[in-house]
């Protein structure tokens, strides 16, 4: 049983590494290019996930702020998901939505860009996401279940993963946020 469970889960996962991430390379380039050119731009990137999805924000924001492949200089990428403090405040008055968007009203600007990771449902914390980048002038890049449902919002890029099991979505999260931060060193350090 347990071997079928390990069997299963490797399967499905390297099932979405090569028909899904290998389908969508040119997407990925594209995602790409918007955080290199928000860069050159002068401008940062905030990475935002709720629940799991904050700890896959978390890790990747270290990534990009650390380095993954060389020696290199922090790039101005900020994850979201960290303000224990905050999310207790707007918790206690019932405003948990506005976690994502009261800390890009203070700290994003038009030049900015947004990664939002999520599962399969987009909560009301989300769609502010996409409305206040909007308002600022930012764009907003998801990445989520193909089966996503956005209520209404339109982010600029969407990367849809076609699964809705969480645990293969997380772990696709994290490759291609990880490639991203490839393909972003690479663009910007010619490597």
């Amino acid at each position: 049983m347990t071997q079928d469970k390990v069997k299963t889960a490797v399967e499905q996962q390297a099932a979405l590494l090569q028909d899904f991430v290998l389908k969508e390379k040119e997407l990925l380039h594209e995602i790409a290019s918007q955080i290199l050119a928000t860069f050159h731009e002068g401008g940062r990137m905030f990475i935002c996930g709720r629940g799991p999805f904050g700890s896959v924000a978390s890790l990747l924001g270290q990534a990009f702020v650390y380095r993954q492949t060389l020696e290199r200089p922090a790039l101005p990428v900020i994850a979201l998901s960290n303000d224990a403090g905050l999310a207790t405040f707007l918790a206690a008055e019932n405003q948990s939505d506005q976690y994502f968007s009261r800390q890009l009203r203070a700290l994003a600007t038009g030049h900015d860009v947004a990664l939002l990771l999520a599962g399969s449902f987009l909560g009301r914390a989300e769609q502010e996401v996409v409305n206040t980048m909007r308002e600022l002038g930012g764009r907003v890049i998801l990445i989520a279940s193909a089966h996503v449902e956005t209520s209404g919002v339109t982010p600029d890029t969407t990367l849809g993963i076609p699964t809705d099991s969480e645990p293969r979505l997380l772990e696709t999260t994290l490759t291609i946020g990880n490639l991203l931060c490839n393909l972003t060193e690479g663009g910007l350090f010619g490597f």
